[in-house]
């Protein structure tokens, strides 16, 4: 029987993306092919929860089940809020999951319907957010200066469109370091 992977090695051999997909295959028959999926989630648990291995991203992660607990009833704000959908912050943790090591991370906040939101702010003229609600599409918007916009896209648990990636950094950095996602 084949030993079990350290989490280090189980990160080097198969790659983190490679890793995640595997952990989400949901097909299996056999009870042995039922069980790699089950340790390669067990083993990207083990380094999601590593701030060695995962950094910043598990204190966003953190973040992110504080506010599950914290707006899991009805009228959490007092003002008639929904409860924290479980699925937008499932969504939310595959999103940054999918942000290249490296990138700046945003802030994160409940919203009333029941959604998160994921913002980059430099100012009160300069942002970039992102609203992830219980499915894979992501409604964001950007306010730079005088020039504004918005567009819904699709999460595929993997990456982010290299748009959405190319208009943060460009918010963040006022266009001026390019960062190559990966």
């Amino acid at each position: 029987m084949p030993e079990a992977l350290s989490v280090t090695a189980g990160l080097d051999w198969l790659g983190y993306t490679a890793l995640y997909v595997y952990a989400r295959i949901g097909s299996a028959i056999s009870p042995e092919a039922r069980i790699a999926p089950e340790t390669a989630s067990a083993v990207m648990e083990k380094a999601e929860n590593s701030k060695s291995l995962f950094g910043e991203k598990r204190a966003l992660r953190e973040q992110l089940h504080a506010l599950k607990s914290d707006c899991a009833n009805e009228d959490w704000d007092g003002y008639g809020a929904l409860a924290l959908n479980p699925d937008a912050v499932a969504t939310a943790e595959s999103l940054v999951r999918a942000l290249p090591d490296g990138f700046p991370l945003p802030e994160c906040a409940p919203e009333p319907d029941g959604s998160i939101s994921l913002d980059w702010i430099v100012s009160r003229h300069r942002l970039f957010s992102i609203s992830v609600g219980g499915s894979d599409r992501l409604a964001c918007a950007w306010l730079d200066g005088t020039d504004k916009g918005h567009c819904v896209v699709r999460l595929d648990g993997l990456s982010l469109p290299a748009r959405v990636l190319s208009e943060i950094q460009t918010m963040v950095n006022h266009g001026t370091t390019a960062l190559r996602a990966a």
